[in-house]
């Protein structure tokens, strides 16, 4: 009886330095196989755990400003000194296929997608408190003091930002927190907006003339079989 639009979603999660967007998006990716994360382009140094290719593809900060040059990014910004952008790539591809689009960006890209997509899901992660984000980024073991205060600052700064967001989630247990976003992602699917076409089939419409007929008796047993 519903049409929905073919397209897919197109997702925009964000969080400050050390709030778990990352594991969030990764339990994400593992319940939908309908789902695929652009990998953004960074400058910033390789850490231990990153995978090249799948966490961000990494280049030189020389090598990133030739890909502005040549209109290779969505958008881009420059986060805590180092570079974040998205490429345009495939995502337009994906989303005609009806593949939702994850992109894992930083405060500024995700502005910058809105007035590109306003039509897009904005979602914003937050820790359980500033104290555990300061622990997450410690336990991380790659900045030096000075970085995670930096990052600290600027954590600050974004969490301000959280009202131009669509929904917000706190990251305390993790299961739970990919939960509320996959349930948000879903509850968006049914939006009146989404519905491409509304339409009666032959059955609904012989049911509804034989409610219309004011000179027939009521008869249930004549409905049912048209169900049936």
């Amino acid at each position: 009886m519903i049409k929905e639009k073919k397209s897919g979603q197109l997702i925009v999660i964000s969080a400050p330095s050390g709030c778990g967007k990352g594991s969030v998006i990764n339990g994400l990716l593992e319940k939908n196989k309908n789902m695929w994360l652009s990998v953004s382009t960074t400058s910033r140094k390789i850490r231990e755990n990153d995978i090249p290719g799948k966490t961000y593809n990494f280049v030189t900060k020389e090598e990133f400003e030739k890909l502005i040059k040549e209109d290779f990014f969505l958008e881009y910004t420059n986060y805590v000194g180092n570079y974040y952008g998205t490429p345009k790539g495939t995502i337009k591809e994906k989303l005609d296929q009806g593949i939702d689009v994850i992109l894992e960006i930083e405060i500024e890209g995700a502005a910058n997608i809105k007035k590109l997509v306003p039509e897009a899901i904005f979602i914003f992660i937050l820790p359980p408190s500033l104290k555990a984000m300061v622990r997450r980024l410690k336990k991380r073991g790659t900045d030096s003091k000075e970085k995670i205060l930096e990052r600290f600052h600027t954590a600050y700064k974004e969490i301000n930002e959280v009202t131009k967001y669509n929904y917000v989630v706190v990251n305390d247990i993790l299961e739970d927190a990919i939960d509320k976003v996959d349930s948000i992602i879903k509850a968006e699917k049914c939006r009146v907006d989404r519905i491409e076409e509304v339409f009666v089939d032959t059955k609904e419409e012989e049911i509804h003339e034989l409610l219309m007929e004011d000179d027939k008796d009521f008869d249930n047993e004549n409905i049912s079989e048209k169900i049936d």
